[in-house]
């Protein structure tokens, strides 16, 4: 019988992912779906670690289609569209170099996808995992309360799908987009050009980050890409949904719906966390605007 199964891309942009990089491929490696419908583009983006020498010795061992690209950094938007343009297939399954995908995720998300044809981006569920440390704990409960308490809103990209006709079609990603909030802003494009996006399908999991300063580096990172798609379209980001104090309030509500779910104590900490996140990502913003990143964009 003729295998009507679409192809797809499992995308891998990583820098300096050799901590959990090994996790990420052996669980796209145990993916149920057929490997010989399955290409994986790994794209180093300029890595001082041992992520290359990890993606070559894992790609000699894989059963799918590999193909690996390595550079100099030049930021989240131009080496995602590496992925973009030299993706032989129907779709693109972005995975993060620290997510964990359960072996039917690629399987549930295709068959989504090919049930939805005005779909350009469908976002996974981010679950909680046994974290090693409380600022991984807390960021986890943070996601997941936030699911259950405000619903859906633009997915990322880490564990999403995309439809490569539509990112196509938009033109790719913004490669001005150096750090963070790339998928943002082509969320945001697809919605505005009549695709459809959603997210909370498929269950994923994270292996979170090794301590506070990592995410305080990584809050800051975001606040200062954050900045460049703001100047890009104010619709994107309201600032006063993002003033500390209303990140207090949201940490007091997430934490109270975190232990309806996970009855334990260590979820009141959340406040902290996300008025410590909230403090970083302003540093990042103002970061932005000191160094003019976005200012001579047009807005809408």
């Amino acid at each position: 019988m003729l295998n009507l199964k679409p192809k797809v891309t499992v995308g891998i942009c990583v820098r300096n992912g050799a901590s959990t990089l090994r996790e990420a491929i052996k669980s796209v490696i145990a993916q149920d779906y057929p490997h010989e419908l399955i290409e994986v583009i790994f794209v180093d983006d300029g890595s001082t670690d041992d992520t290359l020498s990890i993606i070559k010795d894992y790609a000699s061992k894989m059963d799918m289609k590999v193909k690996i690209f390595h550079h100099r950094w030049k930021g989240l938007g131009y080496t995602r569209n590496i992925v973009v343009n030299n993706a032989s297939s129907d779709y693109i399954l972005w995975v993060d170099d620290d997510l964990i995908l359960p072996p039917n995720y690629v399987t549930k998300m295709i068959e989504f996808m090919e049930r939805n044809s005005n779909v350009a981006i469908a976002g996974g569920s981010y679950e909680m995992l046994n974290q090693k440390n409380l600022a991984a704990f807390l960021d986890n409960v943070e996601y997941v309360a936030y699911r259950y308490k405000s619903g859906t809103n633009l997915p990322g990209t880490g564990g999403a799908i995309y439809r490569v006709e539509a990112i196509r079609q938009i033109g790719g990603f913004d490669e001005n987009i150096k750090g963070s909030c790339e998928d943002i802003d082509i969320a945001y494009r697809l919605v505005n050009a009549k695709w459809a996006v959603v997210r909370d399908l498929a269950p994923f999991y994270a292996l979170g980050k090794k301590g506070w300063k990592e995410y305080w580096g990584h809050s800051i990172w975001h606040g200062y890409g954050a900045h460049y798609v703001r100047h890009k379209n104010k619709h994107i980001f309201f600032l006063s949904k993002m003033s500390t104090p209303i990140a207090l309030i949201g940490g007091i509500v997430y934490s109270i719906t975190a232990y309806k779910i996970l009855k334990q104590k260590k979820v009141f900490l959340l406040p902290v966390y996300v008025m410590f996140k909230n403090i970083g990502w302003w540093i990042g913003f103002l970061k932005g605007h000191i160094n003019g990143y976005g200012h001579r964009l047009s807005t809408h």
